[in-house]
């Protein structure tokens, strides 16, 4: 594929004076391209409740979600996984990330080889990639070697793979087991896809991974039950939590958390049910894990 034919690669007519106008207009202007992110996340919503309901299945059978990037795709897979630990309790081995170039291309970009692609191969070889594995490939351009070359790999050590891109009918479509394609059009700056391609693979990434961790369990309403309270910040969200889903004041409610080492979902049971911890987690174990 060449560049020139991608369209994140493109000129966009609506900024080709950014360079003439004022500050209010430089920014008017991006805000104007961003507006039109979300309508293209809204367009494959489709194909991100399929991924979504791909990657439930593999967690739920003990399997990983392994995010694979290059530069600001894989910068994105980093942060999302990141996230996952604190906010709804998964080990760090059940959501991961790999960017090319390790840890340190998340504050130098020239770091980190994309165009290797049997780097990419090695890197699910030795992350011991399975059957049991979804991965999910991020490349805006839907072309970076190091990308394919890990949805490759993983395809022959059975995972199930699922690719992230910003342009139609590429590579990375042919290779994966389902695409999730968001046609965010030409960059504000051309080929500058930390911009409105970025945008758009992190709004699909909250989405996957905010939608496999409900479909998990690890929601009740719309409270993150499974929270991991490691700071200040989340031990007190812990209590606001227990007290939102119970109605319980905050004495009944810092009892039980005591009780459940801080476990929300175990206190939240033990309230509603009146019930010692033993039983808050034979319930949940019935029910995997699901308050409701």
């Amino acid at each position: 594929m060449k560049f020139e034919t991608l369209i994140t690669e493109t000129i966009n007519p609506n900024t080709v004076n950014l360079d003439k106008c004022s500050t209010l207009e430089i920014v008017e202007t991006i805000n104007r391209e961003d507006q039109k992110i979300a309508e293209a996340v809204a367009a494959v919503s489709h194909d991100i409740a399929k991924a979504i309901d791909l990657i439930t299945q593999k967690l739920k059978n003990g399997g990983r979600m392994i995010y694979v990037g290059a530069g600001a795709s894989g910068g994105q897979g980093v942060l999302d996984a990141s996230e996952c630990r604190a906010t709804y309790g998964v080990h760090t081995e059940t959501v991961q990330a790999a960017i090319v170039g390790g840890d340190k291309a998340l504050w130098d970009s020239m770091l980190g080889n994309e165009d290797d692609y049997e780097n990419g191969k090695e890197e699910m070889i030795d992350r011991a990639v399975s059957d049991k594995d979804v991965v999910v490939g991020i490349a805006a351009s839907g072309r970076t070697p190091y990308v394919l070359g890990a949805i490759e790999q993983a395809n022959l050590l059975g995972a199930t793979t699922i690719g992230i891109c910003n342009n139609p009918n590429t590579k990375l479509s042919e290779l994966v087991n389902l695409c999730i394609c968001t046609i965010t059009g030409p960059e504000p700056i051309q080929g500058s896809t930390r911009m409105k391609s970025a945008t758009a693979q992190k709004m699909v990434l909250n989405i996957l991974s905010t939608g496999t961790m409900v479909k998990l369990g690890k929601v009740y309403g719309n409270l993150m039950v499974d929270l991991n309270p490691i700071n200040e910040k989340l031990i007190d969200r812990a209590k606001r939590i227990v007290m939102q889903a119970t109605g319980a004041d905050a004495d009944v409610t810092k009892n039980a958390l005591d009780e459940c080492d801080n476990n929300c979902k175990k206190a939240i049971v033990c309230i509603l049910r009146s019930c010692n911890l033993k039983q808050a987690e034979d319930w949940l174990k019935e029910n995997d894990g699901f308050i409701r």
